[in-house]
């Protein structure tokens, strides 16, 4: 017998492939041919590889270094990735400007499956559909808990102006919905070059935080995340014009160069 995350799961292979139906088999081979081009690019950006991640992974962070570096990535990305999902799902209004009426359905269902997630959504449990509380936001909030951060102390932190600019070049994008996608997904391969050695920093300091963190996270087993990702990449397909390659790979270059400037910093922090 199917689980409900199977069944969702099959719904969702099907709104994909309406996504590729959605425009003609020719801009579909040109616009998946560079969305290819463009995540092999973000993957082998330096920023994926900084050496803040042995830093990490190297276990000489101390709490107070931690806190820090959690703070400024609380600033940068942590407080407004669901904004930029919401936004996103309002924004692909505009693919209806040049698509076929309804074309802004399918890539708000997929968005839909990511917002579900970030909010904790079990799709295997009818009898626990949901706990906001254990949503990805309020958990990163939780972590803060475990490093002794204060709520006072979050409300008056002065963040960096690398982490200041992460966070405006994602939040200035919000009126694009192509733009918006695309620095999404880059987010995405960001974050999951990061994520274990996080985890690891807190480790060497005795914190456990395994109720706070992915199952997936815990089990270096990344599946539902790539599919999300892939799933943002298969949305920008769908929303790009050849017109738009040159601008949308700068745009992406540009904020991987912010983030690894905002990781710069926090190497200096990680004493």
């Amino acid at each position: 017998m199917s689980t409900q995350y199977e069944i969702f799961n099959n719904t969702r292979k099907v709104v994909i492939n309406k996504i590729r139906m959605s425009i003609d088999d020719r801009q579909w081979s040109e616009n998946i041919k560079f969305v290819e081009l463009l995540k092999e690019t973000i993957i082998k950006h330096p920023v994926n590889t900084h050496p803040m991640i042995d830093r990490l992974d190297s276990g000489v962070v101390n709490k107070e270094s931690l806190a820090k570096i959690n703070l400024e990535y609380r600033h940068a990305i942590a407080q407004i990735f669901t904004d930029a999902l919401l936004m996103a799902q309002y924004q692909a209004r505009h693919l209806e400007q040049r698509l076929a009426p309804g074309a802004k359905s399918y890539p708000r269902f997929i968005l839909g499956l990511k917002v579900f997630d970030e909010f904790k959504f079990n799709a295997n449990s009818l009898n626990d559909l949901a706990n906001p509380e254990q949503g990805y936001y309020p958990l990163f909030e939780k972590i803060l808990d475990k490093l002794d951060v204060g709520s006072i102390a979050r409300k008056v932190y002065m963040p960096s102006k690398a982490a200041k600019k992460v966070r405006h070049y994602l939040e200035d994008s919000f009126y694009d919905y192509t733009s918006t996608i695309a620095l999404l997904a880059v987010v995405e391969v960001m974050a999951m070059s990061f994520r274990k050695s996080l985890y690891n920093a807190f480790n060497a300091l005795q914190l456990n935080v395994d109720e706070l963190c992915k199952d997936k996270l815990i089990n270096n087993v990344y599946a539902l995340d790539q599919d999300q990702e892939n799933d943002l990449w298969l949305a920008l397909a769908q929303a790009c014009t050849k017109e738009e390659f040159i601008s949308i790979y700068e745009l992406c270059l540009k904020y991987c160069e912010l983030w690894e400037k905002f990781w710069d910093v926090q190497l200096d922090h990680a004493k």
